[in-house]
C-alpha cells in the first residue's frame, strides 16, 4: 500500500503535477466482505461495496514549482511565520519526485484572528481537498477512528471517510480546537492521533469500523487551539506549534480593505459601491476581530442600500463594543 505511479499533470496555478497512490488493498476489502454473514452488517457490506467500486487509486498531488503565496501573505499578515515554513517545505519537494510532506501544524490564538480561515486557504492553496472535524462538541475518540461495527449506529471515521470518498490521498485535515476536545477519561478522543500523527503508523491506520488498514500518511494536518495547557505532550511533540497573534491594526485594515474589495467584486450589486471604502471606515472595522470582518462589511452594505446611498458610512458599521442580547420575549 502507497505505492504510486505517474498520472497526467493537472493543471492548477503553481501546483500541476499529481501521481496516484493506492489508499488500501482491494482484494483485502474483497476477503473481508466475502466474510460477512448473509443479511448482517448491512451498513458494513455497504461500505465494503463502496471501497471495491470507488477502487483504491487517489490523487496525490504536488507543486512543480512553487504556488503563488502572495495573496495569503496579504490576506493573513499575521499568519506570515506559519507561510514561511509551507513555503520552505513546498521548497523542498517542487523539483524531485519526493511526494508533498508538511510537518502538521498547529495554530495557537485568540479566537477570531482567522485560524480556521488559514486552513481553509491552505487546502485551496495546494487543491488536496479538506476534512474537517470540530472537537468541540466532540465527546468520542470513534468520530477520528471509527467505532466497531458491532455497535449499534456505528460509522467510519473522519480520515478513513474522507480518504475513500475523497479524490485526494493527500487531504487537508482540519482538527478545529483540539483544545476542546472531551470525553470519557477511559477513551481518549485525541488517541487516534498518536499514530495518524507519525508518518510510519499513519501509513497503516487502521479503522475501528471497516477494520481495513488505510494510508493516511499523506495526510496534511492542520490543528487550532487557543490554549496548549490541556493538549497532551505527546501530541505537541509530534506537531509544529505556533502562537497567532491578532493582527496590529495597520494589518487589520489590510484585512479589512481586502475584504471589501472582494464582495465587491464578487456581487453583481457591488459594482454600485465606491472603488475603496473612506478612511474612517476603515479604522473603524480595524477594531473588529477578522472572522467578524465579513459579516460587518455585509451588514453595512445592506443598511447603506436601505439608505439608498453606496458609500458605506462608520454609522452602517456594527458597534464593535456592543453586547449581544438575549433572543426571545421581555416580560
Amino acid at each position: 500500500m502507497g505505492d504510486s505511479k505517474d498520472l497526467v499533470p493537472l493543471t492548477r496555478s503553481g501546483i500541476p503535477i499529481a501521481r496516484m497512490r493506492h489508499v488500501y488493498r482491494v482484494d483485502e476489502v474483497g476477503r473481508k466482505l466475502d466474510k460477512l454473514p448473509a443479511k448482517e452488517h448491512e451498513s458494513l457490506r455497504s461500505t465494503y461495496e463502496r471501497m471495491i467500486e470507488k477502487g483504491s487509486e487517489r490523487f496525490q498531488v504536488k507543486p512543480s514549482g512553487l504556488p503563488l503565496m502572495d495573496h495569503l501573505y496579504d490576506d493573513l499578515p499575521n499568519f506570515g511565520e506559519v507561510l514561511d515554513d509551507v513555503k520552505r517545505q513546498l521548497a523542498l519537494c517542487e523539483d524531485s519526485r519526493d511526494a508533498l510532506e508538511i510537518t502538521p501544524l498547529l495554530l495557537l490564538g485568540p479566537p477570531g484572528v482567522g485560524k480556521t480561515f488559514f486552513a481553509r486557504e491552505l487546502s485551496l492553496l495546494l487543491g488536496t481537498g479538506m476534512g474537517f472535524i470540530s472537537m468541540s462538541s466532540m465527546t468520542a475518540g470513534w468520530v477520528l477512528s471509527g467505532a466497531s461495527s458491532q455497535w449499534k449506529g456505528a460509522r467510519p471515521g473522519k480520515v478513513f471517510e474522507t480518504l475513500v470518498d475523497g479524490q485526494y490521498a493527500n487531504p487537508v485535515m482540519v482538527v478545529d480546537e483540539i483544545d476542546k476536545a472531551g470525553g470519557e477519561h477511559a477513551y481518549d478522543p485525541l488517541g487516534a492521533l498518536y499514530s495518524l500523527l507519525e508518518h510510519d503508523t499513519a501509513s497503516c491506520f487502521t479503522d475501528e469500523f471497516a477494520e481495513v488498514a488505510i494510508d493516511a500518511s499523506q495526510v496534511i494536518w492542520v490543528a487550532t487551539a487557543n490554549d496548549d495547557r490541556t493538549i497532551p505532550e505527546p501530541i505537541l511533540n509530534r506537531m509544529n506549534v505556533y502562537e497567532v497573534q491578532t493582527p496590529d491594526r495597520d494589518a487589520a485594515r489590510t484585512i479589512a480593505l481586502r475584504l471589501y474589495a472582494s464582495i465587491r467584486r464578487d456581487h453583481d450589486w457591488g459594482g454600485r459601491f465606491d472603488p475603496q471604502p473612506n478612511d474612517a471606515v476603515l479604522e473603524a472595522m480595524s477594531e473588529l476581530a477578522p472572522r467578524e470582518m465579513r459579516r460587518a462589511w455585509m451588514n453595512a452594505f445592506g443598511n447603506a442600500k436601505l439608505d439608498r446611498r453606496f458609500t458605506v458610512e462608520v454609522r452602517d458599521l456594527p458597534d464593535p463594543h456592543a453586547k449581544r442580547g438575549p433572543i426571545g420575549f421581555v416580560h
